[in-house]
């Protein structure tokens, strides 16, 4: 594929994702790119590592930014 068409489609799948972002909930929204997201390697370590990444109130702090209700 050519360079112009790669980049064509890199924008257009952008916009849909900032369209999705902006209709689905915080929880639809990592819904969706789950289903999407090709499920290859470990993702437990994955997992492991990005809960690792950030504290428990960065995280909530994160969510509260996105408009998640935090109980």
């Amino acid at each position: 594929m050519e360079v112009k068409a790669v980049e064509r489609e890199k924008e257009v799948v952008r916009k849909a994702l900032d369209i999705l972002k902006e209709r689905l909930s915080a929880e639809e929204y990592a819904r969706f790119l789950a289903a999407i997201t090709p499920k290859v390697g470990d993702s437990v370590k994955e997992l492991r590592e990005f809960r690792d990444s950030e504290t428990e109130e960065e995280f909530l702090e994160r969510m509260r930014k996105k408009g998640a209700k935090i109980v």
